[in-house]
């Protein structure tokens, strides 16, 4: 080689990462070497297959006078890689004598782009080849294929070979097999192969821990881990999601910690990890001062760690946090907006959710299907159908509707919004579905009163061999609470132990205190509390004193309210559902002194605000609201419904009032609550036979929940109310939760 074709090898060499400074190069080797030298040529066509350009590495082959079997190689190699099925088996039977890397890249190239029995063709004709000898590369490929394609007896039969050909002893084929077993949850198998091989490196140790923790055995990868002779960040980084991803997220946290007193490198995985630890564990300190960290080692720019920052910080419920991190990265994908949208979401800020969205968007990023499906489920919880059913367009025109997330994201709208049709519908029309899919079916008619169809479907799901997780059961529960089933409901809830090995939550007893208050067993649900394995939440305590309020038992309903005080003192909520029983009973004295109570606390009954869209605005009011530009309507909408409700037997409950004022200003009050000025300013703009959807920051009040069920025999329309507890669907005089809520 001469030494000017020399010099113009080191330069490709040194330029080999800029593709115009490559090019440049390029023209400059054809204009000063009048004798193109083989090896200069094989490496500008390495460069071009670097650069995923076949159509230039093909150029600079045909001109090759004297190209050899590395030449060859480097052409079927750059095919290959670009997934040019074709040309690289053209290329590949044109080869005077191919070699073993002749014939990996082949099986390669169909492994990551054509199919498995291609591959497999291939490799069984290289068996044949007497004149070469496999590789390790052959067998990691294999394995890797047998991996990807899900192919156990695939995996198998590799292993076979690599005994009858004596690489069994080889540590660079014993990894992937390692994997491979891991992989296919043959654990024991993973851990023969590995316990056979004498000569371990750190790879093979970290394939191992990895695969300990994969198969949730996390006692035998922290055995091991400490056993390791030498250990890499890799190692470390390995434990700690490894850790992370076995819900050990303090240990993770802890291994993290030692990791950078003896001082590895942090490379962004392992900062992703343990900034998933914190967010699941609420670190919100720990997860500052890992930022503080990561600032300090110059990841602060990096894409990953920024979508792991948002991520975490959300998590926590510091969604402004995660706001500033977000709007300083340099640079966002599809991760970091997904981030965010989910953040959220996770933080009751749906609208924000799908203003994101729509921003992201605007830069032209295409959501994928855990995206589409965030923000979906951020419209369920607005009870907003109309923009949930563009996204619902959107999924179909996109292709995402295949995916079981958007599928499942779209039941749940559906029946949160009322429309239970439209999610059975979807249900039905699923070609594969899950756990979630039939938990989210189940919740939706158990959401809307539909209590025999919820454990009918429930019972379907057992029947297939789902396994029902404790989702699930919390939906079951509640059907079973709406239908009065409390022997059914107890079978289930023992169920959930003995049977499907599930952890009881406090939400599953707060089902079990409302099945049991909804049935009017109070004195039943105190002893059920009483023999719990931790005092209920606010919402069990909530739950059991809307039951005494409903069934006017003062004793227990005064128990529920000094309970729930105590656990959250600063809560009105617990004085304004006590005052409700008292007023009931005619203790009026006994509600003014509850009302010194708050104000002696400054405890202020939080206003109640009820909102409605309309061609896609938000109307929003509150109580004697008059600042809408159609008032003068609305309000004269409400005047004439009054005396058509009167008419046909409603009686305005003066105890949901507990303001001392006169009775005519009583009716004025409650006829002018936030939730019927919603409800009549749909009735006056939203055409006839659709139903009218309204959302409301609190419990919806005695008297709006009886108005609203007369409003509908009336209008004949249905009302779909979403308050702070439940979903209301009004219909033909009735309401969907049962008059219990």
């Amino acid at each position: 080689m001469s030494s000017l074709a020399n010099y113009y090898g080191s330069l490709l060499k040194r330029c080999s990462e800029s593709y115009s400074q490559s090019k440049k190069l390029h023209c400059l080797i054809i204009k000063t070497l009048s004798i193109p030298d083989t090896f200069l040529y094989n490496n500008l066509i390495s460069v071009y297959s670097k650069f995923n350009n076949s159509k230039y590495a093909r150029q600079v082959f045909d001109q090759i006078p004297n190209s050899n079997t590395h030449s060859w190689n480097t052409i079927v190699s750059t095919y290959s890689k670009s997934g040019q099925i074709y040309e690289m088996q053209q290329m590949f039977h044109r080869m005077p004598t191919p070699d073993v890397v002749s014939w990996n890249s082949v099986i390669s190239g169909h492994a990551n782009y054509g199919t498995l029995e291609d591959s497999v063709k291939v490799y069984r004709l290289m068996l044949r080849c007497s004149s070469v000898n496999l590789s390790r590369i052959t067998f990691s490929t294999m394995l890797l294929l047998a991996i990807k394609q899900v192919s156990v007896t695939l995996g198998i039969q590799i292993h076979g070979q690599i005994w009858k050909l004596g690489f069994v002893s080889y540590v660079f084929v014993g990894s992937p097999l390692v994997d491979f077993y891991s992989k296919a949850r043959r654990i024991n198998d993973a851990k023969r192969v590995f316990d056979e091989l004498s000569d371990r490196n750190v790879v093979l140790y970290n394939t191992m821990i990895s695969g300990f923790f994969r198969c949730g055995m996390p006692q035998d990868s922290k055995q091991l881990f400490r056993k390791m002779p030498e250990r890499d960040s890799i190692s470390w980084t390995a434990m700690v999601t490894g850790l992370t991803e076995n819900g050990l997220g303090r240990e993770a946290l802890d291994i993290f910690g030692e990791m950078i007193f003896k001082g590895f490198i942090i490379d962004q995985f392992t900062f992703g990890s343990v900034l998933t630890a914190c967010g699941g564990l609420l670190a919100l300190g720990q997860g500052k001062q890992i930022h503080a960290y990561i600032i300090r080692t110059g990841y602060k720019d990096n894409i990953f760690v920024g979508s792991a920052l948002v991520d975490m910080y959300s998590k926590c419920r510091s969604i402004r946090h995660a706001e500033n991190v977000f709007k300083r990265m340099a640079h966002k994908n599809i991760v970091s907006w997904t981030a965010l949208i989910v953040g959220y979401g996770q933080n009751g800020l749906s609208e924000e959710a799908l203003r994101i969205f729509c921003e992201m968007r605007r830069n032209s990023i295409d959501p994928d299907d855990y995206t589409l499906g965030s923000v979906i489920s951020s419209c369920a919880n607005l009870a907003s159908v109309e923009e949930g059913a563009e996204f619902h367009g959107q999924a179909l025109v996109s292709g995402l509707i295949s995916f079981i997330t958007v599928s499942n994201a779209l039941i749940t709208l559906y029946g949160k919004c009322g429309s239970i049709e439209d999610s059975h519908k979807l249900f039905n029309e699923m070609h594969v579905k899950d756990e979630v899919s039939w938990a989210a079916l189940v919740s939706a008619y158990a959401q809307f009163g539909k209590a025999t169809k919820s454990i009918d479907l429930f019972e379907q799901m057992l029947e297939k061999g789902m396994k029902p997780d404790g989702v699930t059961f919390i939906g079951v529960l509640s059907a079973c609470s709406r239908a009065g089933l409390v022997d059914k409901g107890y079978q289930y809830f023992d169920s959930m132990v003995k049977v499907h090995g599930l952890n009881l939550t406090p939400g599953h007893y707060s089902c079990m205190i409302d099945l049991l208050s909804r049935a009017g067993k109070l004195e039943e649900a105190k002893d059920f509390i009483s023999k719990m394995p931790y005092r209920p939440d606010s919402i069990g305590w909530s739950t059991l004193l809307s039951s005494c309020r409903f069934h006017n038992n003062l004793e227990i309903g005064k128990w529920a309210a000094d309970s729930l005080l105590e656990l959250v003192p600063e809560d009105p909520a617990g004085y304004i559902l006590l005052s409700s029983i008292y007023a009931v009973n005619g203790k009026r004295d006994d509600v003014s002194r509850l009302r010194r109570v708050m104000r002696d606390k400054g405890l202020i009954k939080t206003p109640g605000y009820s909102w409605i869209k309309y061609k896609n605005k938000v109307y929003e009011f509150s109580a004697d609201d008059r600042s809408n530009p159609f008032s003068d309507k609305i309000y004269a909408e409400l005047d004439i419904l009054y005396l058509k409700m009167i008419d046909i037997g409603y009686k305005p409950d003066m105890n949901s009032v507990l303001h001392d004022v006169e009775e005519t200003e009583k009716i004025k009050m409650l006829n002018h609550h936030s939730e019927r000025l919603a409800i009549a300013f749909g009735l006056i703009f939203i055409p006839s036979g659709l139903p009218i959807r309204v959302a409301k920051n609190l419990r919806v009040c005695g008297d709006c929940h009886n108005a609203t069920k007369f409003i509908s025999k009336i209008v004949q329309r249905e009302i779909l109310v979403r308050d702070s507890t439940r979903y209301h669907l009004f219909k033909d005089g009735s309401c969907s939760c049962g008059d219990f809520w």
